[in-house]
């Protein structure tokens, strides 16, 4: 009896594993009804925080506005979702907008100051040593959480890593957040100390659509690019490809045109909220840490920039105003709308930007590319160790 039941066995169990999977495949296609609800929540939620961050004329407003209004919500226990196909259009997106900024114009001004541009890269280059180096044996961070945790900058692209390479993403949105929020308001401070006249921060410049077909040959390579990436597994792979595609377009001049401000700023929004969405289950103890961690690593950063631009200072005629920006581990967008606020100058303020973007960009896709195929190691951080008395 037990041969002849036997096939019916098997039959059956292959009828219940096919229709499992089946009604899960159905559901991924068609979340439920309050799993809409949660993303539409999420989406509302990371709007009024960039629009709240915007309205403070905050200079990278959106993106950490959106995130912060998330990592609260998520933190207080708020459901936060982000599906993951909007998430990789979203990646694009804000990969074409980043590869947007090399222009002809910026990469002729490179070659004008190359001592300055020489200390420029030795800046970044040695920012990101110490801080990832002060983050690792400080706060014990895992070697990959460091890196991207000490990035001199491109925290969009930081965080799709973070999120890509599943890194410690809490605690580097919380570094990275805490950065630009004292950049934003310690760097104009301290330059009207020095003399500088200080403005409201000057409104983003909207791109116009100059050419539907240019707009449609960025839209096409800079995602065949981005989808290459993806099925070669480089690390960010959407979004470094997009900005590749992009930046080779724009810095040749093949193409004058950008996305529409409206398309952008959503994506650069919704990249906020996927980051916002992982400080899920957060507690407060720990974020006391992850701010310890952030104070510090900014202080490391800042103090490496300040030494390298009191020596341009020294060995070049540039004010002192003009370099202290340049030279400012903070994102490019960011960056310029601070120099448009101050009267700097924005070619020099520009072209040291790029340059510092083109170095940060490569070097973390590549070193993260690294520590993603070998091992990990781990540390739990200095207050969830043994012994660490509350």
């Amino acid at each position: 009896m037990y041969p002849l039941l036997y096939p019916m066995r098997m039959a059956w169990t292959s009828f219940q594993a096919h229709s499992f999977k089946a009604h899960h495949i159905s559901s991924s296609m068609h979340p439920p009804p309050t799993e809409t609800l949660h993303v539409v929540e999420t989406l509302l939620t990371a709007a009024a925080g960039a629009l709240l961050f915007q309205w403070l004329g905050l200079p990278g407003g959106l993106v950490s506005g959106s995130m912060l209004a998330v990592a609260l919500a998520a933190v207080a226990g708020r459901p936060a979702r982000v599906p993951l196909p909007l998430a990789r259009v979203c990646f694009v997106l804000v990969g074409i907008l980043l590869g947007a900024v090399v222009t002809p114009e910026t990469l002729h001004a490179i070659t004008s100051w190359p001592l300055s541009v020489a200390l420029l890269i030795a800046s970044s280059t040695a920012m990101f040593v110490g801080t990832a180096y002060y983050l690792r044996w400080v706060h014990g961070w895992d070697s990959l959480s460091a890196l991207l945790g000490a990035s001199p900058g491109s925290m969009a692209q930081v965080m799709a890593l973070s999120a890509e390479l599943r890194a410690d993403i809490r605690g580097i949105a919380i570094v990275h957040v805490v950065r630009v929020l004292l950049i934003v308001v310690g760097l104009p401070s301290a330059l009207a100390l020095l003399g500088s006249a200080i403005e409201p921060a000057a409104s983003v410049r909207s791109i116009t659509i100059s050419s539907f077909t240019e707009l449609a040959i960025l839209i096409i390579i800079s995602s065949g690019v981005a989808f290459f990436m993806l099925r070669i597994r480089f690390p960010g792979g959407l979004m470094f490809g997009a900005m590749a595609g992009s930046g080779v377009l724009h810095g040749t001049g093949l193409v004058h045109t950008s996305l529409p401000w409206w398309i952008g700023s959503a994506g650069v929004v919704t990249l906020g909220a996927v980051a916002g969405a992982r400080f899920a289950n957060t507690s407060p103890r720990l974020l006391l840490g992850y701010l310890g961690a952030a104070f510090g690593s900014f202080a490391v950063a800042a103090a490496i920039a300040s030494a390298f631009a009191l020596l341009v200072v020294a060995l070049l005629p540039f004010r002192l105003a003009d370099v202290a920006v340049a030279f400012a581990p903070g994102a490019q967008d960011t960056m310029m709308v601070l120099a448009l606020a101050l009267h700097l100058d924005p070619v020099y303020v520009g072209a040291h930007h790029l340059v510092r973007f083109l170095v940060v960009s490569i070097g973390v896709a590549i070193a993260a590319r690294r520590l993603a195929r070998g091992p990990l190691r781990r540390m739990p951080p200095r207050w969830q160790r043994p012994g660490y008395d509350d």
